[in-house]
């Protein structure tokens, strides 16, 4: 790569410093040159901390845009605001990575893909557990054909007692949902994304709010206030796509249950099966007698070395970047995003209304 790429961040809170900035800042041909947030102190310590030396701080987005010298945008703001600020992005000239779920709505994300196509401009969605080793592992053995037509998976989003606290994840206006929408999103974009099926026909699920209502209960990041917890603690649904394959998604951020996953899949085919749940494992038949393959990730095998790794949020920054470098596709692309909100949405729709949607 000879240019380098400067990049205007949108949203300076925990997405923003947990994953995108580290990841970014340790790439060599970008520049971390413009910061966005309406607390103007977030951007002004999170421009200290990763910006160039002449970095911009900005309150308002709108102005930032106005910097011609921006080639990317990272979008990292509440789910009601990805929308609007992706649109403006695009529409502005810049690359958009913006943090999952694409949007709030369906019809959001929708606008977002149009505009894309309209002006160009490559858009890409935040689903970091792609870039994971195991994840790309078993995708390579999807692509493979070696688990033959997958019929029939689970897609895994549950913690016990891990509710965020903090920032809008617990307000419904601002997040457009709980877990389901949070890490529910997560797995489901892995899922599919192995299935390679984004053809859903039948949408079924359902919402609970019955841990949500307790008092001083236990919880990773302290208590909870019910009076705020406004989105669901847990949510379940069934998707059947057009081909006849069945998806059973499990998404909780409280649930009274010992299995605890997140952002995992199980997917079971014709020639064979393979599930995320104690490492990655490949089952099948081989000769008339059933088999199970542990895969092994560790690149070390030497004293005291486990091998140099790359964590999933810097495969993705990375991947990024050459995508809009090499003009092709991103790993994560808006049609394939779209549908995962499409399939949220129904399912939250689904629960209100009691009963099947089905999608055209």
């Amino acid at each position: 790569m000879s240019k380098v790429y400067r990049i205007g961040i949108i949203g300076c809170g925990g997405i923003a410093n947990g994953k995108h900035l580290p990841s970014l800042s340790r790439l060599n041909n970008v520049e971390l040159v413009a910061f966005c947030d309406i607390v103007l102190d977030r951007a002004e310590a999170a421009a200290s901390k990763y910006g160039i030396e002449e970095a911009k701080v900005y309150s308002d987005y709108k102005e930032l845009l106005q910097d011609q010298s921006i080639d990317i945008i990272h979008v990292l703001t509440p789910n009601d605001s990805h929308a609007e600020i992706s649109i403006a992005s695009l529409e502005a000239g810049k690359h958009v990575m913006c943090e999952k779920p694409m949007a709030k709505t369906a019809a959001d994300a929708k606008r977002m893909m149009e505009t894309a196509k309209r002006t160009g401009k490559k858009l890409t969605i935040g689903y970091n557990n792609r870039f994971r080793e195991d994840s790309l592992y078993l995708k390579q053995v999807c692509e493979a054909g070696e688990l033959g037509n997958i019929y029939f998976a689970k897609a895994h989003a549950v913690r016990r007692r891990a509710v965020p606290t903090w920032g809008v994840f617990l307000d419904e206006e601002k997040q457009g949902g709980g877990p389901l929408i949070d890490i529910g999103t997560h797995a489901l974009d892995l899922t599919l994304w192995m299935m390679d099926n984004y053809k859903p026909k039948i949408v079924l699920g359902t919402t609970y709010h019955e841990l949500s209502r307790k008092e001083n209960a236990a919880n990773a990041w302290g208590p909870w206030d019910p009076e705020k917890f406004t989105v669901e603690d847990s949510a379940f649904g069934m998707i059947v796509m057009e081909n006849g394959a069945t998806i059973m998604l499990e998404s909780s951020w409280a649930l009274n249950t010992l299995d605890i996953d997140e952002a995992k899949c199980t997917l079971s085919g014709s020639e064979g099966g393979a599930d995320m749940k104690n490492g990655l494992r490949i089952n099948g038949e081989k000769f008339s007698r059933l088999y199970t393959n542990e895969i092994e990730l560790n690149s070390g095998g030497v004293a005291f070395y486990d091998g140099k790794k790359e964590q999933a949020p810097d495969v993705e920054m990375r991947r990024w970047i050459e995508a809009i470098d090499q003009d092709k596709d991103p790993v994560v692309t808006p049609e394939q995003a779209y549908v995962v909100s499409r399939i949220l949405e129904a399912l939250y729709e689904s629960a209100k209304l009691g009963k099947a949607v089905y999608l055209d």
